[in-house]
């Protein structure tokens, strides 16, 4: 019989990890939620009814029936033009003053007077031009020939009296007012008068010859009309105030309702043609039903918007989730893009409360801009096309053409910017969502019959949308990086300034250190941008991936220029520097607050690999019974974790090897590089670093350039003319 012990079944449950997944998913996607909740709130759609918005010319698909009543009001311009041809029917008022007449028969009596009393041609002239008269020698000399002043002063005092007491105007009339007739009032009548039957200057001077003292003087006619016009004032005065209160009062008098529909009424049929007056009608129940918001909602009309607004949303996050899994699963990244969201949205908001239905003014150019510093262009294109459908479909835009105008934008704006690395690139993007803006503004102005203003308005709006835009993320982007935990390529430009404290430090106390790592992020930024990976981040990766070494710099073999204190110290007292030179250099990282991107460089870019020096050193001092603990040789961490820190890895190695070559060939070079890549690949460093077999060949090439051009062959100089040849020494200076 068999009598051996049989385990037990252990029946112990696993721990499940559905749990921490619902959670997980539900934080994020809690946020579209609220996205949607958020538009529903701000862009609510009354009793769930949706107009159809067709354009004239159109075929409805389905009948329309109005469902409450409500009035079609006119357009601004259709009042405008209404108002301006009520004002066109306004007379000018002209009332006549009698008393002009008097002053200028008085003027006249004293100018003549005056004229009288001179005794040459000299006096007369001066004494014209002192009432405003201008009269040359040759007039003056007729004038005081014989009875010729006596003769004009009478015709021109004559005429004057009778032609101004039966009404005269200013001959300025047909510039001021075009209409063909006016009203004058005199002496307590009125009456109409054509226009151009009303006295001037002009006709008072055409018809002097009727009262003309001498008809046959060519020198007396150029005196008689001088005299004339000097003399003449309008006697039929303009009443501005009562023709501007009447214009008034007809502009405001226009109704600014041009069609009312009853309740029940059909708007338009199904398979019908739509007419301007039915698509009239289609747009004004669009806009009475958002004026009217939830008063008269429905529940299943709110649930159908919100889950509108939230299929639209989804198509976002279903992006990040299946193609930006890194954005997707860093809430704080999915936070500030809803964040994001919620600021469009908002906008959208005030605009159209504040401002009015102007889609140009829908700020999807900013979220744009600022998704692609932070998250690349992709990612930004599809968000502007989200948010631009997402607006563009709320029943207070509908009909503006609000989708096709942000779009443009939006897409302008993403991929205008890609990186931002100086001032003018954001002035660039703005320049660009100006040129998109008027596009569509030409687009939808050709297709609508626009003005030519009112294209030049639309793109005008669009074009400080993109100013506002570029100036906003310019401002708000340190927030929002802060925010979001992301390094932008700003921050990045900000880190290589040599006169920051670590770099300044690095240079002045650890010389061979920030020598080596120029070379190396030299090699870094070149292979970086050779795979598609991101250039300025290995570079300033590679200026602080040895900062660590600050602590202890005279213990690392590029800062010695004397003894080695290693020679002094046990093996792994030796490697125990080496390797903490990786914590100090976290340590410092944290108290300078550098970003994650920039401290995982001082992590991985020696991986978890052995300090293969002192270990054989450590190895050779063992005795035969003693163990050497190799875990106590390995730097602590982890492998390289990005294709940028996997590069940086390679280029730490490669760049130290070569220094120690003593005929630094191509071949050598060559071989040199590829020993060291192998290597590290032989010793899984680059296991976990989404680095393909390709990008790596593509990495040797890139090194094997740059290291070759630093490395290339010189020429000898001959030493009797001061040179240095390959022979030289510094005996040979005397």
């Amino acid at each position: 019989m068999n009598t051996r012990h049989r385990p037990s079944l252990n029946l112990e449950l696993m721990p499940s990890a559905v749990p921490g997944t619902v959670a997980h998913h539900a934080a994020r996607w809690s946020l579209l939620v609220a996205l949607a909740l958020l538009t529903f709130w701000l862009f609510p759609i009354a009793r769930g009814f949706e107009t159809p918005l067709l354009a004239s010319g159109d075929v409805s698909q389905t009948e329309v029936i109005a469902p409450f009543a409500f009035a079609v009001p006119k357009t601004p311009a259709e009042i405008d033009r209404e108002a301006v041809g009520l004002e066109a029917t306004v007379r000018p008022i002209y009332e006549y003053r009698g008393d002009i007449v008097d002053s200028v028969l008085m003027l006249t009596d004293s100018l003549f007077a005056r004229l009288g009393r001179a005794s040459d041609s000299e006096s007369v002239v001066s004494e014209a031009q002192g009432l405003g008269l201008r009269l040359s020698s040759e007039d003056a000399q007729y004038l005081l020939e014989g009875p010729n002043l006596d003769r004009v002063r009478r015709a021109v005092r004559r005429l004057l009296s009778r032609e101004l007491r039966a009404g005269a105007v200013d001959p300025s009339l047909p510039e001021q007012y075009p209409q063909q007739e006016v009203v004058v009032r005199r002496e307590g009548t009125e009456g109409v008068a054509r226009r151009d039957t009303l006295r001037t200057t002009q006709g008072i001077i055409e018809g002097r010859f009727a009262a003309h003292p001498d008809p046959n003087s060519s020198a007396g006619d150029v005196v008689f009309t001088k005299l004339i016009a000097g003399l003449f004032r309008a006697t039929l005065v303009p009443n501005e105030i009562e023709f501007a209160q009447q214009r008034l009062e007809l502009r405001n008098s226009v109704n600014p309702v041009k069609d009312s529909v009853r309740a029940d009424e059909r708007i338009i049929d199904a398979n019908e043609v739509v007419t301007d007056g039915a698509r009239d009608r289609l747009v004004a129940l669009r806009q009475e039903i958002v004026d009217r918001g939830l008063r008269q909602g429905s529940v299943t009309g709110m649930v159908g918007q919100i889950l509108s607004n939230g299929l639209l949303l989804s198509v976002f996050w279903l992006l990040l989730l299946l193609y930006r899994p890194q954005i997707y699963d860093t809430f704080r990244q999915l936070l500030t893009l809803s964040l994001l969201f919620a600021l469009v949205i908002i906008g959208s908001w005030a605009t159209a409360s504040f401002i009015g239905v102007a889609p140009e003014f829908i700020p999807v150019p900013f979220a744009a801009m600022l998704i692609t510093v932070m998250f690349r262009g992709r990612v930004a294109m599809v968000a502007a096309m989200v948010l631009a459908v997402l607006i563009g479909s709320q029943a207070v835009y509908g009909g503006s053409d609000a989708l096709l105008i942000a779009l443009l934008g939006g897409v302008a704006a993403a991929i205008s910017v890609r990186s931002v690395r100086r001032r003018n690139h954001l002035l660039t993007a703005a320049a660009w969502v100006v040129v998109a803006y008027l596009m569509g503004a030409l687009t939808v102005g050709l297709r609508l019959d626009w003005s030519v203003a009112e294209i030049g308005l639309t793109g005008l709006r669009g074009g400080l949308n993109g100013i506002a835009a570029a100036a906003l993320v310019s401002a708000l982007l340190p927030l929002f990086e802060r925010l979001s935990g992301v390094t932008t390529d700003m921050t990045l430009l900000e880190l290589s300034d040599p006169d920051r404290s670590l770099l300044r430090r690095l240079a002045s106390e650890a010389p061979g250190t920030y020598a080596h790592s120029i070379a190396m992020a030299n090699l870094c930024e070149a292979a970086c941008n050779a795979v598609g990976a991101q250039g300025l981040l290995a570079r300033v990766g590679c200026y602080y991936h040895d900062i660590g070494k600050l602590k202890k710099p005279q213990y690392f073999v590029e800062n010695q220029s004397g003894s080695n204190p290693h020679d002094k110290l046990k093996p792994e007292a030796s490697a125990g520097i080496v390797r903490n030179h990786v914590r100090d250099g976290l340590q410092m990282a944290d108290e300078k607050k550098l970003p994650d991107l920039v401290k995982a460089f001082i992590a991985e870019h020696h991986g978890t690999m052995e300090i293969t020096y002192f270990l054989d050193r450590a190895r050779q001092r063992a005795d035969n019974g003693d163990e050497v603990k190799a875990g106590e040789y390995r730097y602590p961490g982890p492998k390289p974790q990005s294709v940028e820190t996997a590069v940086a890895m390679l280029a730490d190695g490669v760049e130290a090897a070569v220094r120690v070559l003593d005929d630094p060939t191509a071949e050598r070079l060559g071989d040199a590089i590829d020993h060291i890549v192998q290597q590290r690949v032989d010793a899984g460093q680059l296991e976990e670093a989404p680095l393909t077999m390709a990008q790596l060949a593509r990495v040797r090439d890139e090194f094997a350039r740059v290291i070759g051009g630093v490395y290339h062959n010189r020429i000898d100089y001959p030493a009797t003319s001061g040179g240095i040849g390959a022979d030289w020494e510094a005996s040979s200076r005397a």
